[in-house]
């Protein structure tokens, strides 16, 4: 089997992301943990987060087929993080929650809490039409 990441891919991950991201960065509950979750819970879900992409990846997109595409595996989980966090960057932007210049922990706590439940619609969307 070949790899190909394309536009179709790339926007089946942002339009997933979006699904999930909307909602969750909506919610004051979000901003507020944020600010106040310690580093290392951040850091919890940022790897929960990563975790939690392999195995639906490994599962659902490869079907446990990766020993000859382990960097194919790691990229598409990589872009699919980035990509949602592009996403959630981009709707936390609009709703005036990410004060990147002011207060840049802040911004990027804000966008792995929310990124969180985002990636996991973010690669379900993703999986709908795979290898």
């Amino acid at each position: 089997m070949t790899f190909s990441f394309n536009t179709e891919d790339a926007s089946q991950v942002c339009v997933g992301a979006f699904a999930l991201a909307v909602p969750v960065a909506f919610s004051e509950e979000a901003w507020h943990l944020g600010e106040t979750l310690p580093l290392l819970n951040i850091a919890m879900l940022f790897s929960l987060s990563l975790l939690f992409l392999g195995v639906f990846t490994y599962h659902s997109v490869f079907q446990q087929n990766i020993s000859a595409r382990v960097p194919v595996f790691i990229f598409r989980i990589v872009v699919a993080y980035l990509l949602t966090a592009l996403v959630v960057f981009l709707v936390l932007l609009c709703l005036d929650k990410v004060p990147f210049f002011e207060d840049p922990l802040t911004s990027i706590k804000r966008i792995i809490v929310i990124t969180m439940p985002a990636s996991m619609g973010a690669i379900v969307v993703d999986s709908f039409d795979k290898e």
